[in-house]
């Protein structure tokens, strides 16, 4: 996997994939789904004073926001999140 160190406060998360279809098996077009605002952390930047944020890799998080700028790495969809965007870990 590609290596990436977010710069400020800021976190990469890996975004988890919304269902593509219902129980009943009738898949759902894009814009029927809702985008689910819950990923994994990837990694992590730091505070102006160089403290680590309070998540670290591997935490699922809620977040909100809409200024989520999107990547892909390795084939695979992740978010740089602004840290005020986090929301909460879930445990």
């Amino acid at each position: 996997m590609t290596k990436i160190q977010p710069i400020g406060e800021r976190v990469l998360i890996k975004q988890e994939r919304s269902e593509e279809k219902t129980i009943t098996g009738i898949y759902l077009p894009d814009s029927a789904q809702e985008k689910r605002k819950e990923g994994t952390v990837i990694a992590i930047g730091t505070f102006e004073d160089g403290r680590p944020l309070p998540v670290a890799a591997g935490d699922h998080v809620i977040y909100g926001g809409y200024s989520a700028e999107e990547i892909e790495i390795d084939g695979e969809k992740h978010l740089f999140v602004e840290w005020k965007d986090i929301l909460a870990k879930v445990e």
